[in-house]
């Protein structure tokens, strides 16, 4: 579904990604792990087109990526950030009917109706403005508009930061919905136990390099990548 070959890339003069390679199959969770710096969130913002990508292929269901951003959404991905990136001067209700309006699905897509039905919490903010909302609130709105994209592919950059733990087995129990629904997932995530009981695939990124790949059940019996890798 999404495959990346070779790819270098960084900020500025500082390059981040060596030659990592790495794939994402329709239909199933992948989670990215690795240390901090490792590369893992400036694998999402090259992917997404946020960074210039220096060297190496992105394609998309065997198409090149776009460059742009907005390009990027148009193909079908939707990218929740892990600063969250919601409009904070903008009512819940405007956040959402800006993606519920330009990004339009077809039968049983997502819907304004079907997003609070997953959040019912935003239900209740409808009229409340960003910045009148929970670290928690927030993410579950930065959530709820990106499927607003109905999109084909849902990256998420560490959607568990910050959170208590009552708002993170939230999050993880409407991910876990998301993905028996059949939704294609990426997920960036520190939360070792959250990442792995979610994810059908795992890519251990390091140095910018993808070091490891397996399934779930594989790299939660592996200490020694655990180790290694994760500082687990």
């Amino acid at each position: 579904m999404l495959d990346l070959s070779g790819i270098e890339a960084g900020y500025g003069e500082t390059q981040v990604l060596y030659g990592l390679n790495l794939s994402a199959q329709q239909g199933r969770v992948l989670a990215i792990l690795g240390r901090n710096g490792a590369g893992k969130s400036t694998t999402l913002k090259t992917i997404m087109g946020l960074l210039p990508l220096k060297s190496g292929q992105i394609t998309f269901d065997g198409k090149p990526m776009p460059e742009r951003p907005f390009d990027v959404a148009k193909t079908g991905i939707a990218y929740v950030p892990e600063t969250r990136d919601i409009f904070p001067s903008l009512s819940v209700r405007e956040n959402l009917e800006l993606a519920a309006k330009r990004f339009k699905g077809g039968p049983g897509g997502w819907t304004m109706d079907r997003v609070v039905d997953l959040f019912p919490r935003l239900g209740e903010r409808m009229d409340n403005g960003g910045t009148q909302l929970s670290g928690g609130e927030q993410q579950m709105l930065a959530i709820a508009r990106a499927l607003l994209m109905n999109p084909r592919l849902l990256i998420l950059d560490e959607p568990t930061e910050g959170l208590a733990p009552i708002i993170v087995k939230l999050i993880h129990d409407k991910l876990l919905d998301l993905k028996r629904a059949g939704l294609s997932m990426i997920i960036v995530e520190q939360n070792f136990g959250f990442a792995t009981s979610l994810a059908d695939d795992v890519a251990v990124v390091g140095k910018g390099q993808v070091v490891w790949t397996g399934s779930a059940a594989e790299i939660r019996a592996n200490e020694e990548v655990q180790h290694t890798w994760l500082g687990v």
